[in-house]
């Protein structure tokens, strides 16, 4: 039994005519069905009722059928999975990240990745969690770095918690601290005016949800910015922000720490449940998990 003989086997069951099935396969006619002919003398079995203008499964057939599509299927993988490693030299990752952990964590990690594997193409997809779990569902990115628990329904998907980050609040250097103690509470953000992040950004949903948490809506001093209109905003003295601190490191602003148990965010890395990212997407989740679990040490 051959590759070839079980794939023609499959092409005629998809199409139901041979002449059809030959052209998917660009094989003449004549070739495809001698193939079909010799694998029901192998199998000891007709495999097709022939009448004309009507092609249909034996009860072998069909019996042979979901064997057949497993054996192509795997042996399919295998001649990936085998290319993939004979050829980390060339390929794509599409990575999905938050505005935020492309602005602090993302630069650091595809560098790495890059200096390791120069040939592979990088492309980066902002968004917010919620967007880029659908665009992740769709099938357009390999990973997704997002904020997790995911809030309403989301699709199946595989996540790997990476991180718990703090979140800290920036104010602009030159105004008054936030507050005189070192520490912050939330409380200390009412009637305070925020820079405030555009609407389905994560880190406004999570801002407003504390703030609400401690019995008060939070105030707008100016809204409607992704992260670098933000810092921007604080620098100006428009308003304090809730930020990660990696962000905040970079930053160049004051950062006062939440009181404890402070305000955390967890980081997980996120991809299809039903099929396995490519291998250039697991070496790339390699690192990240590597550098954050060394960072973290």
């Amino acid at each position: 039994m051959q590759l070839q003989q079980l794939r023609y086997f499959a092409a005629v069951a998809d199409t139901r005519h041979f002449t059809r099935a030959a052209q998917r396969e660009h094989v003449a006619q004549p070739s495809l069905s001698q193939q079909i002919r010799a694998l029901e003398r192998e199998l000891g079995a007709e495999l097709f009722h022939r009448a004309r203008g009507h092609i249909s499964l034996t009860d072998a057939g069909e019996a042979l059928l979901p064997l057949a599509r497993r054996i192509l299927a795997d042996t399919e993988t295998a001649r990936r999975e085998v290319q993939e490693v004979a050829r980390l030299q060339r390929g794509r990752v599409r990575l999905g990240a938050t505005p935020s952990l492309c602005a602090s964590l993302v630069p650091d990690v595809l560098r790495a990745f890059h200096d390791a594997y120069p040939g592979v193409d990088l492309v980066v997809h902002e968004d917010g969690s919620q967007d880029l779990v659908r665009v992740l569902a769709a099938g357009e990115l390999d990973l997704a770095l997002i904020i997790t628990p995911l809030h309403g329904q989301a699709p199946v998907l595989h996540t790997s918690e990476l991180l718990r980050e703090e979140l800290v609040v920036v104010s602009a250097p030159d105004a008054p601290p936030p507050v005189r103690r070192t520490r912050i509470r939330v409380e200390d953000l009412r009637d305070r005016p925020l820079a405030m992040f555009r609407r389905g950004y994560d880190l406004r949903e999570f801002t407003v949800a504390a703030c609400r948490e401690a019995g008060f809506e939070p105030v707008m001093g100016v809204e409607g910015g992704e992260m670098d209109a933000v810092l921007a905003f604080v620098r100006a003295g428009l308003g304090i922000a809730v930020v990660p601190g990696m962000v905040a490191d970079r930053a160049g602003l004051r950062a006062t720490r939440f009181a404890s148990p402070g305000l955390h965010r967890t980081i997980s890395v996120a991809h299809r449940g039903d099929v396995s990212p490519p291998r250039a997407a697991r070496e790339l989740q390699r690192i990240l998990t590597e550098r954050l679990r060394g960072g973290e040490g």
